[in-house]
Order: C-alpha cells, then structure tokens, then sequence
C-alpha cells in the first residue's frame, strides 16, 4: 500500500464532509478505512479520498446507501479486472444502468434548479418594487 496515510480530520478537510458522515459511511461498510493506526484511529488512502468524493456526487442525485453500495462494488469489480464474458457484461450493463440514472437525474436537478432561479428573480423584483413603494 504505497499510498501516504491520513487521519479522518485530513479526509474531512479534503471532501468536504463531516467527521461524522464519513464515520458513518465506515459503520455501514460504505467505505472503510484501508487502515487504522496503533491508538485505533482511521487512515485514508487516496483512493478512499477518491470513493468517498464519488459518493459525495451522488448525494444530491438522490442516489441511496444501497445504490452507492452496489456502483462501488460494479466499479471494484471492473477495476480488478473481473473476468470476462457474461460477469463482465453484466457489470458494464449495471455500470451503464447508473450512468442512465445519472443523467436522467441531473436533468431533473437543473430543472428544479432553473425554477428555483426564476422564484428568486421573481421574488427579488417584488422586493424591490415594496422598496421603491
């Protein structure tokens, strides 16, 4: 494992996510520590940095536990070079599955988004018609 290690403060700090949330992803086996030091602590690789900012994408798609459980366990699989032939195909399958969903799901985002702009444009020129009133 020729990654540095770093403590849970450091991947924290580099994700964005509370202690607590990647705590959290560790309790329910979502990403774990590659290692723990002496006195216990957690220790992140760079790849766990990297799985824990994949999860943090899916968040506001409104991907659940179990979906980010399941895409991590296509992607290790694929990543490790998994056999070939049916498995595999079953895995680009799933893969192309989530990046469907993906896509479907950031469309409907920005559409909320685009509505949520025009309220607050719409409310700002109320706002400034009372001032002027």
């Amino acid at each position: 494992m020729g990654d540095a290690l770093m403590r849970i403060g450091e991947v924290a700090e580099r994700t964005g996510l509370s202690l607590r949330t990647i705590r959290h992803y560790d309790d329910v086996g979502v990403v774990r520590p590659s290692a723990r030091s002496q006195g216990g602590f957690r220790l992140y690789t760079e790849a766990d940095v990297q799985r824990l900012l994949l999860i943090k994408r899916m968040k506001p798609l409104d991907f659940s536990l179990e979906e980010v459980k399941d895409l991590l366990g296509v992607l290790d699989e694929l990543d490790a070079g998994s056999q070939g032939g049916p498995a595999r195909e079953d895995l680009l399958r799933r893969l192309d599955e989530y990046y469907s969903s993906a896509t479907e799901r950031s469309v409907a985002l920005r559409r909320k988004l685009e509505a949520a702009e025009e309220f607050a444009e719409r409310l700002g020129a109320q706002r400034a018609q009372y001032r002027t009133d």
